[in-house]
């Protein structure tokens, strides 16, 4: 499904701007202003964004919206400019699936506001001038719209989430849908200024337009630690070790591990930090035990006492103050690690794979007793591959043994 979008968007790209060279650009001066706002809004976001953030540049994504607002030169000639003007503002910046998905979806939403602007009254380059369509129902039409393009995009985005990761589609949805009440506010209010503005002082006063976006965008650089792990998750990733339920370190091993497996596998930023953050919390379940498990070692244990292990630290993690986005989706993959793989989301398969193999080779663990373990990786990955047909899904195991050959990950500060 994501290579089909990605397909989909990718084509209706080169056709618009097949289309917009063959017929000539409409209005230049005001789509070169639209232009350069949404270049320099992507330039803004580019910078690592911290684990579990959603990635959302909104300059870039206000100026795309409300140049589409605007109707000059149709749907081929906004989804050109915002596929132009977004590939110059990413200039050499870090690629990745997530931001392939985030240029996909903005192509689509502004396809889909372009083309519903069509069908409003005051389209095109008349609605420069003054008029009837001007009045307050004008902007309450556009903002409607933008309205309709966000849900619509939440929708993709948890589609492309869902075939991403594996993870519940209502789940995915809803935290797309709580997300908005964060993004889509701002973005949208400011995309329908940035439209209706420059009709009456001129194309260069989209930057004032845009300057609260801006600023929220520069304080948020200097107040965010990239790739930091928020002090709850941290604390109750060392809560099971203080309470004897697990080795020491051991879920920051795990994090580590998983973390470095998933970038093997291709996963997108935030699905790593979901695979990191469900990694850190996937023991949790088991400080409800009286008696611990001994080394923390829950694989041996019968299936049906896994499963209620798993579910009790998906409650757990449920709690954890994530962003809105990421929070139900980690909760769902500790939820359901000891599931069956094939009825799992990526994230739970990489976190299970990876804390058996850290089980295996840990002294005194499952793996060998009497010896320790730490040195027995190849019969570790050996017993995995054994289990490939209900436990651990081959394809992240292979990936486990790629990253193995190459070093162990470290593990992140406690």
């Amino acid at each position: 499904m994501v290579r089909t979008v990605h397909l989909l968007t990718g084509g209706a790209a080169l056709f618009a701007l097949a289309w917009t060279a063959l017929h000539g650009v409409q209005q230049p001066r005001t789509a070169c202003a639209y232009g350069l706002l949404i270049a320099l809004g992507e330039a803004a976001g580019r910078r690592p964004e911290p684990l579990g953030a959603r990635g959302v540049a909104p300059v870039g994504a206000a100026g795309s919206l409300a140049y589409a607002l605007l109707g000059d030169g149709g749907v081929p000639q906004a989804v050109a400019l915002v596929f132009g003007s977004t590939l110059v503002g990413r200039a050499g910046a870090a690629g990745g699936p997530d931001r392939r998905d985030r240029l996909a979806r903005r192509l689509a939403a502004t396809a889909l506001v372009a083309g519903c602007r069509a069908a409003l009254p005051g389209a095109g380059p008349a609605a420069a001038a003054p008029g009837p369509a001007q009045g307050p129902s004008h902007a309450v039409s556009l903002l409607l719209l933008l309205v309709l393009a966000a849900l619509a995009d939440a929708v993709l985005a948890a589609a492309l989430a869902r075939a991403r990761t594996g993870c519940r589609h209502p789940a995915a949805l809803r935290a797309e849908l709580r997300a908005l009440s964060a993004t889509a506010p701002p973005i949208c209010a400011t995309a329908v200024v940035a439209a209706l503005a420059p009709a009456v002082a001129g194309p260069w006063v989209l930057p004032v337009c845009c300057l609260p976006l801006f600023a929220l965008r520069l304080a948020g650089a200097r107040g965010e630690a990239p790739g930091r792990c928020p002090p709850a998750v941290a604390s109750l990733a060392r809560a099971t070790d203080l309470a004897g339920c697990t080795p020491a370190g051991h879920a920051r091993r795990v994090a580590a591990l998983s973390r470095a497996v998933g970038r093997e596998l291709g996963m997108a930023e935030r699905d790593l930090a979901v695979v990191e953050y469900a990694a850190l919390m996937h023991d949790v379940g088991q400080l409800s035990l009286v008696d611990p498990v001994p080394a923390g070692a829950t694989e041996p244990l019968p299936a049906e006492e896994r499963r209620r292990l798993a579910r009790l630290g998906g409650s757990v993690a449920r709690l954890a103050p994530l962003d809105a986005a990421v929070a139900p989706v980690v909760a769902d993959a500790v939820a359901r690690q000891a599931d069956p793989y094939r009825e799992q989301p990526l994230a739970a398969r990489v976190v299970r794979t990876a804390n058996a193999y850290d089980e295996l080779t840990t002294p005194g663990g499952p793996g060998d007793p009497a010896r320790g373990g730490r040195g027995e990786s190849a019969r570790a990955l050996e017993r995995l591959r054994r289990a490939t047909a209900y436990d651990h899904e081959p394809r992240v195991v292979e990936a486990l043994a790629r990253v193995l050959a190459r070093g162990a990950p470290v593990c992140p500060d406690p």
